[in-house]
């Protein structure tokens, strides 16, 4: 990016500052829920390029401080305006939901500049089933669903695409996002079980406001075509998590069942989820990107709640 950035990236007030005259442009693509979180740390220091498929999303997008873009990512031909609008990206849209590539970002890769800066939000789930084993970002991925596999696809088309163009990549891997409005309550109210201690899996959680804050650290501190974790520091099984989010509500905690006994009552979906174990390092996002959690562990985003 050719723009000179200085970043004032505080757990209190995030702000991004730039010394240069006017705005310079940035290209989100993917407005969800952390993507709307991502808008007031950029703005006014940006001129923010909301990408959306959705023509009646334009007036929100537009009430938010952004310039909305209408295009749609299994559409190369409506990618054509992207080209030249913007040298940082912050990319957030998953995959399609079939097949084993991300034909999305491979689309949008076809037709991005030269010399960019990308941050690229990715899972922790393309490294599979990990035993519950502590590893950093130098472990190999080892994806063991469709889903993941097209995240891999993902990773490995943005590094292609960082080397190709001379452009700067960072991934970001992200576990589970909670927030006030994304807790499994209505999971707890329908009763629907964990699984006993014994046959539990670890989980990783992370803040949606702290991860709107890391992706935007890591698009301009991150180093080129480097992985990271974006987990808090909490270590914790999922029948745990369950357990603090009822105890925090007054819910009643979710009954405890045997691996077997799951199997009959949860989607294989859930429970490919539920069949997935590791703890991830974070050591990386505090070291290199200077992060700094304001939720370190789900114990404090519940408390802040009060």
């Amino acid at each position: 990016m050719q723009t000179k950035l200085k970043l004032n990236l505080m757990p209190d007030q995030t702000t991004v500052k730039c010394k240069k005259l006017g705005l310079p442009r940035l290209l989100l693509i993917g407005c969800g829920d952390v993507g709307m979180r991502i808008l007031p740390l950029l703005l006014p220091h940006f001129r923010v390029f909301a990408v959306t498929s959705q023509p009646d999303r334009c007036a929100s997008l537009r009430a938010a401080g952004a310039v909305p873009v209408v295009a749609d990512l299994d559409v190369p031909a409506s990618l054509v305006r992207l080209s030249g609008l913007a040298s940082a990206i912050l990319y957030l849209a998953p995959p399609p939901a079939v097949g084993v590539t991300d034909t999305r970002s491979r689309h949008l890769a076809a037709i991005l500049p030269q010399h960019c800066r990308l941050a690229y939000v990715s899972t922790t789930g393309v490294y599979g089933d990990c035993g519950g084993a502590l590893f950093d970002e130098t472990r190999t991925p080892a994806p063991q669903n469709a889903r993941a596999v097209r995240r891999v696809d993902a990773e490995q088309c943005w590094r292609r695409w960082g080397r190709r163009t001379h452009s700067s990549v960072a991934i970001l891997r992200v576990p589970g996002i909670y927030a006030a409005d994304r807790l499994p309550l209505e999971r707890l109210k329908s009763g629907t079980p964990a699984l006993l201690q014994g046959d539990d899996v670890y989980t990783n959680h992370i803040h949606a406001q702290d991860l709107a804050r890391l992706v935007v650290l890591a698009l301009f501190r991150g180093k080129p075509n480097r992985v990271y974790h974006a987990v808090d520091d909490s270590d914790m099984q999922m029948g745990c998590y369950f357990d603090l989010v009822a105890d925090k509500f007054g819910l009643p905690r979710a009954p405890r069942l045997s691996r077997a006994g799951l199997s009959a009552q949860v989607s294989p979906v859930m429970l490919s989820f539920m069949s997935e174990s590791r703890r991830m390092l974070n050591t990386r996002i505090k070291a290199e990107l200077g992060m700094v959690l304001s939720y370190p562990r789900v114990q404090d985003g519940l408390a802040a709640l009060d």
